[in-house]
């Protein structure tokens, strides 16, 4: 499959919720394994609001992602209260999801997430009529759920089939993570936990630690280090995005 029918297939995914707060203020590294860092941000003050000397993103290594492994989509469902079964498949939420590339030259296979690219410049956020989708001043884009009104521009206007419905009454939610019928939704980053100095829950998850969650505005930090060492894309760098999500071996 290329990267053209990728991203013209798979279910539709989105998300609707109010985020009031920030993004933390400094980070550290946390050692996993030799050269293999997550970054541990610093927990935001309550009520202070997010800072835009912060721009959170995360850059994921293609060739660490094994064909198969879901971990870091269970890990999404289980953090978020993703738990609701449905009959139509097309119907589910789905905050990330696995996509498997073939290069029809080569052959080459390979495997990865794919979720909300939390855009500099969100198409979501410009159909919006309520102003529902919004972007932090730390680059996390989100959905206020209190006044999304279902009509799923963002839906349509998400080149990365980011967003998905929620089509059906919910149970067993997280308190720290609301979700509602009739809302769109999608990745947040787990905002949640980053405004507490935490790591997403995928990049925590991840077996083979191809996941680096960070601040790309501070040059210390892992991500940008990494990110100035190794080559890596944008998925459609084309449309100008400025996509806060990187991907190596693409």
């Amino acid at each position: 499959m290329s990267e053209r029918d990728f991203l013209g297939a798979g279910p539709v995914d989105s998300g609707r919720r109010r985020f009031v707060g920030a993004a933390a203020a400094g980070v550290g590294a946390l050692t996993l394994a030799p050269g293999i860092h997550l970054v541990s941000a610093a927990q935001r003050p309550a009520g202070e609001p997010a800072s835009s000397t912060v721009r959170w993103g995360m850059l994921i290594d293609t060739t660490r992602c094994a064909s198969g492994c879901d971990a870091c989509v269970r890990a999404c469902n289980e953090e978020n209260g993703i738990t609701e079964r449905v009959s139509d498949p097309r119907q589910a939420s789905q905050w990330i999801r696995k996509i498997e590339l073939r290069d029809r030259q080569t052959g080459r296979q390979l495997s990865l997430p794919m979720m909300c690219q939390h855009c500099a410049h969100p198409p979501c956020v410009d159909v919006c009529p309520t102003g529902a989708s919004m972007k932090r001043a730390d680059g996390i884009v989100l959905v206020d759920r209190h006044i999304c009104i279902g009509c799923r521009y963002c839906m349509m206007a998400c080149p990365y089939k980011a967003r998905s419905f929620v089509h059906q009454p919910l149970t067993q939610q997280n308190p720290e993570v609301p979700r509602g019928l009739g809302c769109v939704e999608s990745c947040t980053f787990c905002v949640h936990r980053v405004d507490k100095g935490q790591t997403p829950a995928c990049v925590e998850a991840c077996p083979e630690k191809a996941m680096v969650f960070g601040d790309l505005k501070d040059p210390n930090s892992e991500i940008s280090r990494r990110v100035a060492q190794v080559a890596s894309t944008q998925v459609r760098a084309d449309l100008k995005l400025g996509v806060g999500v990187r991907y190596q071996g693409i």
